[in-house]
């Protein structure tokens, strides 16, 4: 397997950042949408290094389809075709009140922004006439002023970030590949994302979908490196873990009831309460624990069979980059790199 690992750096420190990750060894680097923007980083990245860049992911109703298609197409430019377009609908209050935007139902309103930012792209690949009519947005003019031109890469791949059944069978039927979010068990991948594929891909007459599954990682090769890292895990854990979008993986693990009380406890802004009720056994179920070589091969076991890459986070504490690389490294067949 590849490894996508975050590129998690201010724009003005990104292109360094960018270099020593990639010579530590990883296969790609992808933004979070967080305190900057996430196309940025990207864009210097794309000037100093030659791998793999992906948004992980970009808010896209906030969003017009053309802006999102005229920055994925120079972004694929910049990075000589290596780009992909990794786009996620966000929760209502985010979307109403941080981004000061309309909200409807996101399934729907996520296919056809997919169906449009894919029409445009390849209205400028192909040369074909730009006709895309939805109930959200509609683009019916590009005059020739406006249009880039073909690209010599070809037009970036478009994907679709999902959790829940809805989403997930929305991303098979029109996305080019989906971002399995990172909140997730081996049994929830199994019994429902996996699934809700087939469903979307047979909907659609399609055989196939990209995978890019999506990991929480502690790791550590020392206790205290690898407590470090729990800690850091076991406060996203708590986090993601009190939104009820997110009910359904601790459901599937027997784990429901513990949503609406971690819900109480952050809106008590309790963090060391919310991080107390996650329980060892919950990091090593949705998270993976170990050495870089231990996550490694977690990590296949995991997703091997349904993927040829995985994301990787490491939340709250700093992993070097030797242990970083080493992931890398023990990913691949016989550590060789691609």
């Amino acid at each position: 397997m590849l490894l996508d690992v975050q590129l998690d750096a201010r724009p003005d420190l990104a292109a360094e950042r960018a270099r020593e990750l990639v010579a530590a060894g990883v296969d790609g680097l992808f933004t979070f949408e967080g305190p900057h923007d996430v196309f940025l980083p990207l864009a210097a990245a794309a000037g100093a290094v030659e791998t793999d860049l992906m948004t992980n992911v970009a808010i896209a109703m906030p969003r017009s389809p053309m802006h999102l298609a005229h920055t994925a197409w120079d972004l694929q430019l910049m990075s000589r075709g290596r780009f992909r377009l990794g786009l996620g609908s966000q929760i209502r209050p985010h979307i109403e009140k941080r981004y000061g935007a309309t909200w409807s139902p996101p399934a729907a309103r996520m296919k056809e922004i997919v169906a449009a930012v894919k029409a445009i792209l390849a209205s400028w690949q192909d040369g074909t006439r730009l006709d895309f009519v939805g109930e959200h947005t509609r683009h019916t003019l590009m005059p020739p002023t406006f249009v880039p031109g073909p690209n010599p890469y070809g037009a970036p791949p478009v994907l679709l970030g999902a959790l829940g059944p809805v989403m997930t069978r929305t991303a098979a039927e029109v996305a080019d590949g989906l971002l399995v979010m990172p909140f997730h068990s081996v049994r929830h991948l199994a019994e429902r994302t996996l699934p809700a594929v087939q469903e979307g891909l047979e909907r659609a007459g399609r055989e196939s979908i990209a995978i890019f599954p999506q990991a929480i990682l502690a790791m550590g090769r020392t206790p205290e490196e690898l407590a470090a890292a729990s800690l850091g895990v076991r406060g996203l854990l708590a986090f993601y873990g009190s939104t009820p979008a997110y009910r359904p993986v601790l459901d599937v693990e027997g784990w429901g009831d513990l949503q609406p009380e971690l819900n109480a406890l952050s809106k008590q802004g309790d963090v060391a309460a919310m991080m107390a009720l996650v329980s060892d056994e919950m990091i090593d179920t949705i998270a993976v624990r170990g050495t870089p070589e231990e996550c490694a091969a977690e990590l296949g076991r995991r997703f091997g069979a349904v993927a040829d890459r995985v994301c990787c986070y490491f939340p709250g504490y700093d992993a070097p980059l030797d242990q970083v690389g080493a992931l890398a490294a023990a990913l691949r067949p016989e550590g060789a790199r691609e």
